[in-house]
C-alpha cells in the first residue's frame, strides 16, 4: 500500500493545479473588457438611437460598422461614400470612440434588428489597443462576429484588419494592432466570414504613415477614404453578388 501513496499524492496535485489553472483561466476570461457588451453616455446614445431610426426604416444591403475612423465616412469620407456605397443602400454603424464591447452591445440593442444585409463590413479594436492586450482585442471582434451571424445568418461577414496607426511599426499601439490582426485573420472560414487587410495600401514603402493620408496618424484624409473604398471595392462587390 505504501508504494501506491506517492502516485496517489502526485495525481492529486495534478488534479489541484488542474483546478486551479482553469479558474484562472475562467477568472482571466471575466476581465477582459472587451468581450463585455457596455454602453456609453451622452451624444453617444443619441447617435446609437438614430442608427435603430434608419435601421427601421429597411433597405439596408451593406452594413459598414466601427468606431470614428467609420464614422468618419460622414465627414472626410463622405464624396467617397456618395460614389461608392449610397447606391447600395449602406448605412454607417460607426461611433467615435468605441471600442469593441460598446459595438457588441450596440448590435444587441436595436443596430441590426428587422434587417438581411447582403454584407457586413467590420473594422474595429484601435480603441481597445490602450488597455487591452492583442488577445483580448481578438476575442472582442471574435464576439461580434458571432453575434452578427447569430442575428444575421443571411448575411457575410468581412472583417478588415485593423487599420495601421502612429508614424511607424515601432508604434506600441501599432504593434497591438498587428498582433490582433494576427490572430483575427484565423477568423474566416471564406464561406460566411472573410477577412482582408488592405492596412498596407496606406503605408509608404519603409511602412510609414504619412499626415498627407492619416493627418493625425490615426484618422483618414479623403485620400484615405478613396485608398480604403478602392481596396477593398472587388471584395465588396463580390461578397455583395455584384460579381
Amino acid at each position: 500500500m505504501k508504494s501506491l501513496r506517492f502516485p496517489r499524492i502526485l495525481l492529486s496535485l495534478a488534479v489541484s493545479f488542474g483546478v486551479v489553472a482553469a479558474a484562472a483561466a475562467a477568472e482571466e476570461a471575466k476581465q477582459n473588457t472587451a468581450i463585455k457588451p457596455v454602453p456609453r453616455a451622452g451624444g453617444w446614445m443619441d447617435r446609437h438611437n438614430k442608427m435603430n431610426e434608419r435601421v427601421k426604416q429597411g433597405n439596408v444591403d451593406l452594413l459598414m460598422i466601427g468606431d470614428s475612423i467609420t464614422q468618419g465616412w460622414e465627414g472626410a469620407g463622405k464624396e467617397v461614400w456618395k460614389k461608392f456605397y449610397d447606391k447600395r443602400n449602406a448605412v454607417n454603424l460607426g461611433i467615435g470612440g468605441d471600442q469593441t464591447q460598446h459595438v457588441l452591445w450596440r448590435l444587441e440593442n436595436g443596430n441590426i434588428e428587422g434587417i438581411k444585409p447582403k454584407l457586413a463590413v467590420l473594422m474595429i479594436g484601435t480603441n481597445n489597443s490602450g488597455g487591452n492586450k492583442p488577445e483580448e482585442i481578438a476575442e472582442g471582434i471574435k464576439a461580434i462576429v458571432e453575434k452578427l451571424r447569430a442575428k444575421l445568418p443571411e448575411t457575410k461577414v468581412l472583417i478588415l484588419a485593423i487599420f495601421p496607426r502612429g508614424t511607424d511599426d515601432k508604434d506600441a499601439r501599432r504593434q497591438v494592432n498587428m498582433k490582433t490582426n494576427e490572430i483575427v485573420a484565423k477568423l474566416a472560414d471564406d464561406k460566411a466570414v472573410f477577412y482582408l487587410d488592405v492596412g498596407p495600401k496606406f503605408l509608404q514603402e519603409d511602412r510609414t504613415l504619412t499626415k498627407e493620408i492619416m493627418p493625425d496618424l490615426l484618422h483618414l484624409s479623403p485620400k484615405g477614404y478613396t485608398i480604403w473604398a478602392e481596396s477593398i471595392e472587388p471584395t465588396v462587390a463580390k461578397l455583395m453578388g455584384e460579381k
